[in-house]
């Protein structure tokens, strides 16, 4: 079962996790976006709750082609969530579905700046394959990206 939320501020709509808004239709066109892709195999989505709030989500998304045995892991948390376990839990899920996906390697990326989750995911098995300088702008500075990859076992 998929289950979501949308969290509304006056007429525009946010998706949970992230700093950019996005309108009620973006959001709904994404979200048809990955019902299909989940349908089709080609993604796993999950969510965690609390008292029936999404707190976190993650997903797997296929690759295509010659890099179908590749998976590409995202993760988010809420702020207030952080450091309760939740996002470990999340990656052994994750870490599962790589097996039943039959994917061989997993990579995702981060934040250089993250270090919290940069050790997370060093826990479950993820190493750093590359670093992409000032991928991102956000709050006024530019911050690393740091590339993870995890091998089959």
């Amino acid at each position: 079962m998929v289950s979501w939320g949308l969290s509304s501020r006056s007429s525009t709509r946010v998706l949970r996790f992230r700093d950019e808004r996005v309108t009620g239709d973006e959001e709904a066109d994404w979200l048809a976006d990955v019902l299909v892709r989940i349908e089709k195999e080609e993604t796993f989505f999950l969510i965690a709750e609390v008292d029936g709030r999404v707190v976190a989500s993650s997903d797997i998304d296929r690759r295509k082609g010659y890099e179908r045995h590749v998976g590409v892991v995202g993760i988010g948390s809420g702020k207030e969530f952080r450091g309760l376990g939740i996002g470990i839990a999340m990656m052994y899920v994750v870490l599962q579905q790589e097996r039943e996906m039959g994917l061989r390697i997993l990579t995702l990326s981060a934040f250089a700046s993250n270090r919290r989750a940069i050790h997370v995911y060093e826990k479950v098995g993820f190493f750093e394959t590359g670093l992409m300088s000032k991928k991102y702008f956000k709050e006024g500075r530019y911050i690393d990206e740091v590339i993870m990859t995890k091998l089959s076992e």
